[in-house]
């Protein structure tokens, strides 16, 4: 029996209410106990250090498809940063879209022990879980996008919830999926017919449906089972002018709507990336922050949820199951462009990007994601992303929060650009005073996102009996240091990660790997006769696989963790 005891450090725990005290964390077996129970093993001292839960990461695109496009159409993404060998890691490579092994040790350094990826085309799930298994330290979840799902548009324009419900558990069993995705829903499956649904009451071509009926639809059906998560939604209109009006049409589906599931999870609609879709302007000559109206809205909502998609100021590669989105991009910046439409499922595009700090465009989208988090009044709503490639590495979480916990270091940044006078009077965010805490921080990156995704029983806390993975940070709660770059650095480099009851991060350097494990959703929705029949007689039709080659194979999925949903819930 393996124990390890960490003591004295400051802990920040928000979903046991530990607000900083000063505690020993004892750990056993890979599991959190009582200090008291830990007699021997290896001792930790945390004295004037910050120690978190490992991290969890709602929304990301790490594994599967169209980061391997990313990969291969961009070779000079390498050039930016890579890393020798280091003492018993692997080679690794990339920048905006790094290696497998890159992604691992990266993440490991920043002291994350969970990730999400947020959209795996369905009949590339195989890829998808090779890829997680390849994948190190990190435990995965994938989920599965249904927001253009011919099966599923065709049940949903009927009513029909049950079969809905039906068909996305066989999916979740297929995929081994965590939850329900909607990218541009409907939309996607209009660029099939070179067509948009550019708000929510647009028709679907050929589909006599609406996305707003696919939306209010998917969140009943996900209700009706009591998923862990609740629906993933990436909304229409995303990355335009005046796409905040659409945005909040989208989150009024979710009034009125009451969760229904045994996970603790409390919202019925989570928002991807809401900085891309809180613009206001009706061109990009008036482009400006539509935060304020925003989160006046939001905040009010018990039920909603949001990762906020942070604009980091560097070159990257995007990327999304929403096809028209990339189209439009590529026509706006002439770079490299892949496309690909996924049979009765969803597409894809991938398009590099340079978010240039002397571009008044992209500094008032910089502001606005700040802006977001600071006008936010529940952190444990308000989540910490990049929307990673899309808006930026998920390398540059540490410097989010530095911007988010110092004025300072978000003024000098401001009053940096070319076009600064034009930013301010575009955006709020020189008038914002709030600077986030330590507290918060964990809301953001562990404690709320665990308890969004359904998984805080496990994760994102410090409480006995939940997995052991710990980030210790080189900060002093008592004695914050007044250079916002330190805190960056800190965060950057966590001083240990133990993931698992194993210490996998000393002082920034990998220095061990763990097992890493593959969550799903194993709902119990019975498949019936008429939907059984609806799979095989389109997989005759219309699919390039027979449907004994579509599910994932058991050699696929690495290390499996199901969360198990008695659905309907009681």
């Amino acid at each position: 029996m393996s124990e390890m005891i960490i003591k004295n450090g400051f802990v920040f725990d928000p979903l046991a209410g530990i607000k900083g005290e000063k505690k020993d964390i004892g750990i056993k077996d890979g599991k959190i106990v009582d200090a008291s129970e830990v007699k021997k093993g290896k001792e930790i001292d945390a004295s004037g250090k910050t120690v978190m839960a490992g991290g969890v990461d709602i929304h990301t695109h790490v594994v599967g498809p169209k980061v391997n496009v990313g990969r291969l159409m961009r070779p000079e993404d390498k050039l930016f940063r890579s890393r020798i060998k280091e003492r018993n890691t692997r080679m690794q490579m990339g920048f905006a879209v790094p290696s497998t092994y890159a992604t691992g040790y990266a993440y490991a350094r920043m002291g994350y022990a969970y990730v999400n990826e947020a959209a795996m085309p369905p009949l590339h799930s195989p890829h998808v879980h090779e890829e997680i298994r390849d994948t190190p330290i990190l435990d995965i979840s994938a989920m599965p996008v249904m927001g253009n799902n011919w099966f599923q548009m065709e049940y949903l324009k009927q009513g029909e919830i049950e079969n809905n419900a039906a068909y996305t558990v066989w999916l979740l069993r297929a995929t081994k999926g965590i939850g329900i995705k909607c990218v541009n829903p409907g939309g996607t499956e209009a660029w099939g017919w070179g067509m948009n649904c550019l708000t929510i009451h647009d028709p679907v071509p050929y589909f006599d449906i609406t996305p707003a009926e696919i939306v209010k639809g998917q969140i009943q059906t996900n209700e009706f089972l009591g998923l862990p998560h609740s629906l993933h939604v990436h909304g229409n209109n995303l990355g335009n002018p005046g796409s905040a009006e659409t945005t909040l049409d989208t989150l009024k589906l979710a009034e009125g709507i009451t969760t229904h599931n045994k996970f603790g999870r409390e919202q019925v609609l989570h928002n991807t990336h809401l900085q891309f879709h809180s613009y206001g302007g009706t061109g990009w000559g008036d482009f400006e922050s539509a935060s304020q109206k925003m989160m006046d809205y939001v905040n009010k909502q018990k039920n909603i949820s949001f990762d906020v998609g942070f604009v980091t100021l560097d070159e990257t590669t995007t990327m999304t199951a929403d096809g028209p989105f990339e189209y439009h991009l590529n026509h706006l910046n002439h770079l490299k462009w892949a496309n690909v439409d996924v049979e009765l499922e969803t597409a894809a595009g991938v398009v590099p990007f340079v978010y240039d700090k002397n571009s008044q465009v992209c500094d008032i989208q910089w502001a606005i994601g700040l802006e977001l988090a600071l006008l936010a009044k529940d952190h444990m709503k308000c989540h910490l992303t990049t929307d990673h490639p899309n808006a930026g590495p998920f390398t540059r979480y540490p410097r989010v929060i530095k911007w988010l916990m110092s004025k300072q270091s978000r003024d000098e940044l401001l009053h940096s650009f070319k076009y600064a006078d034009k930013v301010i009077d575009a955006t709020i965010i020189e008038s914002m005073d709030r600077e986030l805490d330590l507290y918060e921080i964990a809301q953001m990156t562990r404690a709320g996102t665990a308890k969004c995704l359904g998984i805080s029983n496990r994760y994102g806390g410090l409480t006995p009996g939940m997995n052991a993975n710990v980030a210790i940070y080189d900060l002093n709660p008592e004695d914050m240091p007044k250079d916002p770059e330190m805190i960056e650095n800190a965060f950057s480099r966590a001083a240990y990660m133990i993931k698992d009851g194993v210490v996998v991060v000393e002082n920034g350097d990998v220095i061990a790997t763990t097992p890493r494990k593959t969550i799903w959703t194993d709902a119990k929705y019975p498949l019936n006769e008429l939907v059984e029949r609806d799979i095989r007689e389109k997989f005759l039709k219309y699919y390039t696989v027979e449907l004994e080659n579509y599910m994932v194979f058991d050699e696929h999925v690495y290390n499996t963790v199901p969360l198990e949903v008695e659905s309907p819930v009681a």
